[in-house]
């Protein structure tokens, strides 16, 4: 799974915003990117499409406050990310979304953890064995705070400080989404692999 344009937002998703000195000029170059993580994120075309708008409204309240408009996409990610937050926590509720929440606080708990036998030979290249109808269900499958930090790190190459910057995370929690998340994805994608035949012998088919 490639990071780009996984379909065509809306330009009017922009013009809705309003106009803005310079609103739009910043905000356009950078509405493929916000569409694929948005729709990584949500798993179907509708709720991308909805999380952008939204994540779109709340860019241009807050545009007076953007310092550095010539490199404005780390901004437009956390404006995204918060976006997205809001939303899960209205689906699963305050008190679980601060429970799971807190669950990572301790990153120290990851050496507690065996990885999987496979995890230190599985490299990015493994995911081009699968199309993104199957990645993407398989994110949909992580705990949200996983998944955006594992969409944000492995497709567009944040690294676990950007991701908690933009998360607005310690760097130890991020690193703990990370662990987790990834052990998932490959857990569930080489399971996949296996079962259809992609990996013989220990190793991916050629």
């Amino acid at each position: 799974m490639r990071a780009g344009r996984n379909g065509e937002p809306e330009r009017e998703m922009v013009e809705a915003a309003g106009p803005a000195l310079g609103y739009e000029e910043c905000v356009q170059p950078h509405l493929d990117y916000l569409y694929g993580v948005a729709i990584r994120l949500c798993g179907n075309r509708t709720a991308a499409e909805d999380l952008l708008q939204d994540a779109l409204l709340r860019a241009f309240r807050a545009f007076g406050s953007l310092r550095d408009r010539e490199h404005p996409r780390r901004w437009l990610t956390r404006v995204l990310t918060s976006a997205f937050y809001d939303r899960i926590r209205i689906e699963m509720g305050d008190a679980l979304y601060r429970a799971v929440d807190e669950e990572f606080d301790l990153f120290d708990k990851i050496a507690e953890e065996d990885p999987f036998p496979y995890s230190d030979r599985l490299h990015l290249d493994f995911l081009d064995l699968f199309d993104d109808t199957r990645i993407l269900e398989v994110l949909g499958r992580l705990l949200p705070q996983q998944r955006l930090a594992v969409i944000l790190a492995y497709v567009y190459g944040f690294t676990a400080k950007e991701i908690g910057e933009i998360s607005g995370r310690p760097v130890g929690t991020v690193l703990s989404w990370l662990h987790r998340g990834r052990k998932q994805l490959e857990r569930e994608l080489w399971e996949y692999a296996v079962d259809h035949h992609l990996i013989a012998e220990g190793r991916v088919r050629s």
